[in-house]
Parts: C-alpha cells; sequence; structure tokens
C-alpha cells in the first residue's frame, strides 16, 4: 500500500510518498546524506509560479513583472521567467507595452495546482517511462511501468484537486496531514 502526503511548509508544497509494506509492517523511505528523509518535491521555479498565481488570481489585477516580483519576493528575472512559461500555458494573459502585464486568464477556483506544475515542469510523472514510452533504457527489461503510471496518475489526480482558491487560504491550525491512498491498493 502506499499513501500520498501532502504538507505546506515555508510556502513550499511538499509531496511525499510513502510506501508501506503491510507484511513486515515497515516504512521505506530515501534518506539523504545528512541523515533526513529525503521527499518528491516541486521545483523551486514551481513553488514561485505557484506563488504569483496565488497573488495575481487573489486580485485579478493587471501587474507588471517588476509589481509581480515585488509582492511575491523573488528577483524580476525570476518572476518574468515564471510569467513567461504560464502565459504559454495559457494560464496568464499578457499585454505589451507601458501599461501592460500578466493577469489569470481564470478564477483561482478554476485553476488546478497540477495545472500550475504542468506549466513549469511538465507533464506530472513520478518517472520517465510513466509519460511516454522509449526515454528509459531499462525499459526492456523492466515491468513496472503500468505500476509507475498508477502512482503518477494518483499523483496528478490529487494536484488537480486542489484550486488556487484553497491554496491562497493560510492554514490556521495544525492539522493531521492528507493521506491519500492509491487506486488499487
Amino acid at each position: 500500500m502506499s499513501n500520498i502526503l501532502f504538507r505546506q511548509k515555508k510556502g513550499v508544497l511538499e509531496i511525499v510518498l510513502i510506501w508501506y509494506d503491510i507484511n513486515r509492517k515497515r516504512h521505506w523511505h530515501e534518506f539523504n546524506e545528512s541523515g533526513t528523509r529525503e521527499m518528491l518535491r516541486i521545483s523551486k521555479l514551481t513553488d514561485y509560479a505557484i506563488l504569483v498565481m496565488v497573488e495575481l488570481s487573489r486580485h485579478r489585477e493587471l501587474l507588471s513583472a517588476q509589481a509581480v516580483a515585488d509582492r511575491v519576493g523573488v528577483e524580476t528575472p525570476t518572476a518574468s521567467k515564471v510569467l513567461k512559461l504560464l502565459a504559454g500555458a495559457g494560464l496568464l494573459e499578457s499585454y505589451r507595452g507601458a501599461n501592460g502585464g500578466y493577469r489569470v486568464s481564470r478564477s483561482a477556483e478554476n485553476i488546478s495546482v497540477a495545472e500550475v506544475i504542468a506549466a513549469i515542469e511538465g507533464p506530472i510523472a513520478m518517472t520517465e517511462c510513466s509519460v511516454e514510452e522509449g526515454l528509459c533504457h531499462q525499459e526492456d527489461s523492466c515491468d513496472l511501468r503500468g505500476n509507475w503510471q498508477r502512482i503518477s496518475l494518483a499523483v496528478a489526480r490529487a494536484l488537480q484537486e486542489v484550486s488556487l482558491a484553497e491554496m491562497s487560504v493560510p492554514v490556521r491550525k495544525p492539522h493531521k496531514p492528507l493521506h491519500i491512498t492509491t487506486l488499487n491498493a
């Protein structure tokens, strides 16, 4: 059985996939060199993209790249890169000129975290073979592709269910992490 754990820590959405072996009653985790648990993480650029989208969706106003950078606390070149990627994915409308800028193309309730992640990182997949055939050199001798696709689908579905509107509401009190069991587990 596996669980997917979502946590928000200092503005970063962390996704932790935990495998639990019922027969052996133990958890499996990866540990890094410092002895702390490794986890699946979105990139810093994707984290910034979610911050940008939440900020732009709160007020639905037209903002320049500089104004967005100032509001979310990132450098202007980073904000510009994120804004261009989000606009290219259709999540933002962009306007040129002296009074130009960016604004969200839809309401926050109608934009999922999955859409933002996919705009920056591409398809949501745990492994290369989860996306398409022919990307992995071990494909001919490995029969795990179907299972990785199942896991990738569970992660993608969970992220699709979280809207920017939900992300924009601060968590006021500690609560238990959301545990999602994968299909057919």
